[in-house]
């Protein structure tokens, strides 16, 4: 099966990994703000695409819950809890996961752990990967940089936040192009 390297809103899904307060207050604060950005980005865009949108948790009772700027975005108390490192270990991840829409964003972290271990295996049970690499981040930059490479090389699509918005769109009209630019700027 030819997979499409271009993202499109029918065949999409947004998985947003682990973005959690007390994981987030040991990150590099400007890569921090930089990835929440971007991920609120991506929950906009994906709000105003009609792309469904997933989102975990990890060991909340330790890491605490969503950070406070994403929650505007996000479907109140629809977190998906877990303890397995990926997503996919998770059956109530596993059963909410959408089968006919087979392209899967991805954005959290930490890259080389929960979102790496996430992709590889969404990669092995014949999802297309994309991650933004913009919108995902590591302790240390050179765990990321080796997250990204493994990706890479297991066949996800490394990309951005801009990427995916205007892949999503298609095409340069229309009030939901208005409203994305706006909140790329």
């Amino acid at each position: 099966m030819s997979q499409r390297l271009i993202a499109t809103t029918y065949a999409s899904q947004l998985v947003v990994v682990d973005l959690q307060t007390r994981l987030a207050n040991v990150m590099p604060v400007e890569a921090m703000q930089l990835v929440i950005k971007n991920t609120a980005i991506l929950l906009q865009a994906a709000k105003i695409l009609a792309v469904s949108t997933l989102y975990t948790e990890q060991y909340p009772k330790g890491l605490g819950h969503t950070v406070s700027e994403l929650l505007p975005f996000l479907e109140p108390n629809s977190a998906i809890e877990k303890t397995a490192f990926s997503c996919l270990g998770e059956p109530k991840f596993k059963a909410k996961l959408n089968r006919d829409k087979p392209q899967i964003m991805l954005s959290g972290m930490e890259a080389h752990i929960c979102l790496l271990q996430t992709a590889l295996d969404l990669v092995t049970s014949n999802y297309q990967v994309f991650v933004a690499e913009d919108a995902i981040i590591s302790r240390n930059p050179t765990n990321k940089a080796n997250a990204i490479a493994r990706m890479r090389e297991a066949g996800c699509i490394i990309t951005n936040t801009e990427s995916i918005c205007f892949e999503w769109l298609g095409k340069a009209d229309g009030d939901a192009f208005k409203t994305i630019s706006q909140l790329i700027r």
